[in-house]
């Protein structure tokens, strides 16, 4: 079995330490070596099991002490699909929880078996597969279009996608769904938790799933469940063989493969939890602490790996290093990236040596790092700190123009104006730069308008609260802050009137998305207007509530030719994906020169960016050419539902204005005639409408 690479010399000190090298189960020469890392035990050994009977112990072997913590035997016991489990002595004392008796998984092992609901052993796995020479598509940050989905759920119920294959690895590179992916035209697939996970026994007292997988219990392991019958009859090496086929699969399309990982918490959760690998092999190290042994949750699931100690560290990065290299997957959206950031002190700092590392890795330098910057402890929120090379989910985003296209229209329908200018939307639309650091750029910023976490797009305008009762906890999970707008009638209704005004809603926030300078991440199924009936943190839902369904309304096939054509519309444009930030005097390769008129044509005045009676922009943005042709266009914004005039602005060297789209179509027009500087247009009320200017 391969094993990761010895961390890099560039490395921060501690990480790169040779101590922890090939920790886990190396083969070769017909025996096996096993490495496990801990600071405080007194006696490990590894217990083999029988390849059927999980409860069957045939035999074991001590490991001895070799220097750094780490512990070693070499035996010809471990081979190809050996079944094993590894057990732990060690001081009792705050903070340890060691139990010779208790069977606990090897950290880095690359497969799985399960015999009870916590109760697994690890598998030996070789590993080997044939890449044919495909290489990752490499795709750049600035043509980068992410699309988040749920592994399962996108293929569950795809009609032209195999039964057999429906929910699983092999399934999601099914020609049917890569033939959707590159019609819709995005670029990236984020898929939610692939790592082996489990369910919280409370879910499961209440006949529910964790569907989302943020409960992973093993770092290396891909979830078995994804996998086709076949392959999980088979065992853990054909599980990874089918992750590997769909990388593979993908790549030959032209689609990246990112995964969203959960590093920051693991399945164990808090004191009293399930013990199944690191509390059992040093609690102490792996998680943060009290003196006493109490844990400090920064995660809100029971514990947070302690990622100031080498040993927790590294263990992420040789994580990461495997599925960048040996997977070959194209990136990671760290979940609560801020608690792998936190110090010995438990303060957040940019400058964590994990955070370098990542950063720093050779290994990882083809791979796109997006963080969510925050998590639930103090200090917690730190969107625009992660520094050069992140890219972070962008949650200020994510309110400014939920804000403008919903509860400001809300809150206008009450009080006769909206509550706040254009001049913050704005802002975002350009690329955030009063987030992001000048030397980071717009691509620092991912914006998305929705996520797993929260409404669906079609929920977003069609409820003004949350409907969360079917998830067991009587409607208090969730958030309650959603800035949506139900646009008069909560949830479905016949009223043509509300249905047309949501339908436009829906395709101002997809056109804010697409045409923002930043990476625009689209979520699985939003592209034709999924519902989970108000539900917005359907987290514990395995069933059609979740699963995308294929089966279209008229209105949802124009929804979706809308996603289609900004796509379009993004790629043959330039200036709408700038890579740099224009400076002020200056000529900045690969940005986008920023202009900004009224509705009159003329330059807005402060009065105008901050008037809540004035809430109508015209945004031009000319790109600096570097790798392609000078394009430049013009993006009309209106903010209110009453209908106005807009002059269209007189720019030397622009002859013309080519509609290129409009949020005010039903579905996206063929052609429309071209206008000259200073013609008048009629521009519905709450609308956007896109130009190309010659």
């Amino acid at each position: 079995m391969p094993s990761p690479e010895s961390a890099a010399t560039a490395l921060s000190p501690g990480l790169h330490s040779t101590d922890l090298d090939d920790l886990g189960v190396s083969l070769g020469d017909g025996v096996g070596t096993l490495r496990v890392w801990s600071g405080a035990a007194s006696a490990i050994e590894v217990v083999i099991f029988d390849d059927l009977d999980l409860d069957w112990a045939v035999d074991s072997a001590p490991l001895e002490p070799v220097g750094g913590g780490v512990w070693q035997v070499t035996t010809p016991l471990l081979r190809p699909g050996t079944r094993y489990a590894v057990r732990v002595d060690g001081p009792h004392g705050p903070g340890n929880t060691f139990n010779r008796n208790t069977l606990l998984t090897d950290p880095y092992s690359r497969g799985l078996a399960r015999g009870g609901y916590d109760d697994w052993r690890s598998v030996v796995v070789e590993g080997g597969f044939d890449w044919g020479g495909v290489a990752k598509p490499r795709v750049p940050l600035d043509r980068t279009v992410i699309y988040e989905g749920h592994l399962k759920g996108m293929t569950k119920r795809h009609p032209g996608v195999p039964p057999a294959l429906h929910g699983t690895y092999a399934g999601l590179a099914h020609p049917a769904m890569v033939e959707h992916f590159l019609s819709l035209g995005i670029t990236s697939i984020e898929l939610l938790p692939v790592h082996a996970f489990a369910t919280e026994p409370r879910l499961l007292q209440h006949g529910l799933a964790n569907y989302w997988g943020y409960n992973t219990l093993n770092f290396f392991t891909p979830h078995a469940e994804y996998a086709t019958e076949q392959a999980r009859r088979e065992g853990p090496e054909a599980v990874l063989r089918e992750f590997k086929g769909m990388v593979r699969l993908l790549h030959e399309a032209g689609l990246e493969v990112i995964l969203d990982v959960v590093y920051n918490h693991t399945s164990e959760e808090g004191i009293g939890g399930p013990r199944s690998s690191l509390r059992g092999i040093d609690n102490r190290a792996y998680y943060r602490q009290q003196d006493d042994g109490a844990y400090i949750d920064v995660t809100g699931c029971g514990n947070a790996i302690d990622t100031s100690t080498d040993a927790a560290s590294r263990l992420i990065l040789d994580s990461l290093r495997y599925w960048a290299g040996e997977v070959q997957v194209d990136g990671f959206r760290f979940d609560l990236a801020a608690t792998l950031g936190r110090d010995a002190a438990h303060h957040f700092t940019p400058d964590h040596p994990l955070l370098r590392a990542i950063i720093d890795d050779p290994a990882l330098a083809d791979v796109k790092k997006i963080a969510e910057p925050w998590d639930v402890g103090m200090g917690g929120w730190q969107t625009g700190n992660f520094g050069s090379g992140w890219s972070e989910w962008n949650d200020r985003y994510r309110d400014r123009v939920r804000n403008f296209w919903l509860s400001d229209i809300d809150y206008a329908r009450r009080a006769s104006t909206a509550p706040v200018g254009i001049g913050g939307f704005a802002t975002r639309l350009a690329g955030s730069s009063n987030t992001f650091a000048v030397e980071r750029g717009p691509l620092a910023s991912v914006n998305f308008v929705t996520a797993h976490d929260g409404f669906t797009l079609r929920d977003l305008v069609s409820y003004d609260v949350k409907h969360n009762l079917g998830n067991g906890e009587q409607n208090r999970d969730g958030a309650d802050t959603n800035r949506s707008f139900n646009h008069g009638a909560e949830g479905p209704t016949t009223d043509e009137a509300i249905l047309a005004v949501r339908r436009k809603a829906m395709r101002n926030l997809l056109g804010t998305l697409l045409l923002s300078a930043g990476v625009p991440m689209l979520t699985a199924g939003d592209e034709f207007g999924r519902t989970q009936r108000g539900n917005n943190n359907a987290y514990c839902h395995d069933s059609a509530l979740t699963w995308l369904s294929w089966d279209h309304a008229p209105w949802q096939r124009d929804l979706f030719a809308h996603v289609q054509h900004l796509l379009r519309m993004r790629r043959e444009n330039p200036a709408l994906r700038p890579v740099h930030f224009a400076r002020l005097d200056e000529h900045t390769p690969s940005a986008s020169v920023m202009e900004w008129y009224d509705e009159h044509g003329e330059t807005m005045s402060i009065e105008r960016w901050t008037n809540p009676a004035h809430r109508t922009l015209q945004y031009v943005a000319a790109s600096t050419p570097e790798h392609e042709d000078f394009n430049r266009i013009l993006l009309i914004v209106h903010g209110t539902e009453h209908p106005t005039q807009v002059t269209l602005p007189e720019i030397e060297g622009v002859l013309r204005y080519v509609p290129l789209w409009s949020s005010a179509d039903e579905a996206p027009a063929e052609s429309a005639p071209a206008r000259e500087p200073g013609d008048v247009v009629p521009v519905p009320g709450t609308s956007m409408h896109l130009f190309r200017a010659e």
